[in-house]
């Protein structure tokens, strides 16, 4: 199975994950205290800056992106209980 590394910037701790994991699962792993209220992308508070990586990460769902668009998130910014991990080198902060 395809596995990933995720970074979490501002701790920083990194963790390697199996392939399909989201980055909000990634982030309770770590302890790397991102604010969320749901798991179903609808709030928009587990907002994420992708530093880099981007490249590495499912794209965006219809929700996902109508909830990106609505809170007018630049290109770079990705819901964390949506965004699964494909393989690679991501590194992520809050917001």
């Amino acid at each position: 199975m395809p596995k990933a590394t995720v970074t979490f910037a501002e701790i920083p701790v990194t963790l390697t994950v199996p392939a399909g994991t989201r980055l909000i699962e990634v982030s309770e792993r770590a302890g790397a205290h991102i604010l969320y209220g749901c798991r179903e992308g609808e709030c928009g508070t587990c907002l994420v800056t992708i530093v880099s990586g981007a490249e590495n990460l499912s794209d965006p769902s219809v929700l996902e992106d109508q909830i990106l668009k609505d809170l007018a998130a630049p290109w770079n910014q990705r819901l964390a209980c949506q965004a699964q991990v494909l393989g690679g080198e991501i590194v992520v902060k809050p917001g």
